[in-house]
């Protein structure tokens, strides 16, 4: 619920913006505003306007009582995130282009991630309130605003303004995922699951050998726009791959729950040494099924799946459902993913695999950042922007289609591969230096975004990092083939 003075604020901040850049001249520094720039800064606005509003409502459609989230080490208290989203356009707009001391230098230390403790986000005695928050996340929005129609774009400034725009909406996935985690109501632009539009697509893609490029550029002219990328995705190489088979959907909860009804869980063999450790270990599922007292289990079947009056049920925010069969199995570690895949005599991708079946992009081919070409994606094309949450079946978007035929390679659920997460060679960090190196080692790659990831946000090169044993985030997989797509041998 947008309060009316609240929408009359923002209207009323991107309406002035908007006539800073659109008039019908404007003189920056003496210079008139190119066709270009002037289109740039209206396209810029609407983003920041846009991402203003999606923070704004997943705050203010919870109540006092609800902002109050239990404590869970993979969220944070929403007001939080939204306070943490302004102070980064302070460091990172402002204070680089600028100079410019802080809103309230006393809160640096407290809205920067890597000067508090975890644990220490939940302290009342140390945060604002709602009302605070917000007026400090207004105050910023409104000086973005300000300053994106004021001030010349250059190319760093456009750059960091996109950083910072992007970044947040890693925490509006994030503050998504938060809702699912302490089972709060969903968040506001739900669409409920549609009637089923396309027939199944069973079987493999066979992914030709050869030399194909992986990654971003690691230095261009359109790094600001065309090709900008974070620097867990540069620079670009070549690289040979063989040829393979890879399911051309994502592994659906009916194949999953075959697993499950075969005693997947209960049989070692099927598990990694890491994956019979992680099995083993008793977790606190309280928060799951809305217990007040610890409810500690060894893991039996997915995080938010359970045995309910006959039938398997699966929990989507704070409602238990039918399990939706033919929709894709997200919330799985990729402890789960590696045992299934030993169960179904199959096997992870590789994420150079993964690239190469999504986007193609061959040696001598027009490069493409999507499955379906350089579009950026629409509705049509993929699950995204938290509005279908990973409930269509696994052979709909047809329209997302990568050219070797597989599906929902963008959207729905972030894909567990084998790798694990480092560097390409030649790396460079970027101006953010936490965006990555954090994870290089010990975290394992997934691509395409999920369900919750905001459609600006993602692309086929983007690699996000995930710790093996998460099952928290909307994580899933599909499956490639052990034989040799080439001789049909083992």
């Amino acid at each position: 619920m947008v309060k009316g003075d609240e929408r009359e604020h923002r209207e009323r901040s991107l309406y002035q913006a908007l006539c800073y850049a659109e008039g019908e001249k404007r003189v920056i520094d003496g210079a008139d505003m190119t066709q270009s720039e002037q289109a740039q800064k209206t396209e810029l606005l609407a983003e920041l306007e846009a991402t203003r509003q999606r923070t704004f409502e997943l705050v203010d459609s919870l109540s006092d009582e609800q902002l109050e989230v239990p404590y869970h080490p993979g969220v944070n208290p929403p007001l939080w995130e939204m306070g943490h989203a302004s102070f980064f356009y302070e460091v990172f707009v402002f204070n680089l282009l600028d100079g410019t001391p802080s809103y309230d230098p006393s809160m640096d230390d407290l809205w920067d991630s890597f000067h508090i403790d975890h644990g220490d986000r939940w302290s009342r005695k140390l945060f604002p309130g709602r009302e605070q928050t917000l007026q400090y996340f207004n105050t910023i929005y409104d000086r973005v605003a300000s300053r994106i129609a004021q001030q010349p774009l250059t190319d760093e400034a456009l750059y960091l303004y996109r950083y910072a725009i992007y970044h947040q909406h890693m925490h509006i996935e994030s503050m998504t995922w938060c809702r699912q985690t302490v089972a709060l109501p969903a968040p506001p632009g739900i669409v409920g699951a549609l009637p089923e539009r396309v027939e199944p697509l069973p079987g493999d893609a066979l992914i030709p050998g050869g030399r194909y490029q992986i990654g971003m550029p690691g230095e261009s002219d359109c790094y600001a726009t065309t090709d900008f990328a974070f620097d867990g995705e540069k620079p670009r190489f070549e690289t040979t791959v063989e040829p393979f088979a890879i399911s051309r959907t994502l592994v659906s909860n009916r194949d999953f729950l075959a697993f499950v009804e075969d005693d997947g869980y209960r049989r070692p063999e099927l598990w990694s040494f890491g994956g019979r450790k992680w099995l083993s270990t008793e977790t606190d599922t309280a928060l799951v099924h809305g217990s007040s007292q610890p409810m500690l289990r060894e893991p039996r079947h997915p995080l938010y799946w359970r045995w309910h009056e006959g039938e398997w049920q699966e929990r989507v925010f704070d409602r238990w459902q039918a399990l939706n069969l033919d929709a894709p199995v997200v919330h799985v570690s990729y402890w789960e993913a590696e045992a299934y895949c030993q169960w179904a005599c199959r096997r992870l991708p590789t994420e150079v695999e993964w690239e190469a079946a999504a986007l193609g992009n061959r040696i001598g081919e027009d490069f493409r950042r999507f499955p379906w070409g350089n579009e950026r994606p629409t509705p049509d094309h993929a699950d995204l922007d938290a509005t279908h949450m990973a409930q269509q079946p696994v052979w709909d978007y047809p329209a997302g289609d990568s050219r070797s035929g597989c599906r929902q390679m963008i959207g729905s659920v972030w894909e567990w591969t084998s790798s694990q997460f480092l560097p390409y060679d030649g790396f460079r960090v970027d101006m953010y230096p936490f965006m990555s190196t954090l994870q290089f080692g010990d975290h394992k790659v997934t691509r395409g975004g999920g369900c919750a990831t905001s459609s600006c946000l993602i692309r086929g090169t983007y690699r996000q990092a995930y710790l093996p044993l998460r099952n928290d985030v909307y994580t899933g997989f599909r499956t490639c083939a052990l034989s040799d797509s080439a001789s049909g041998t083992r």
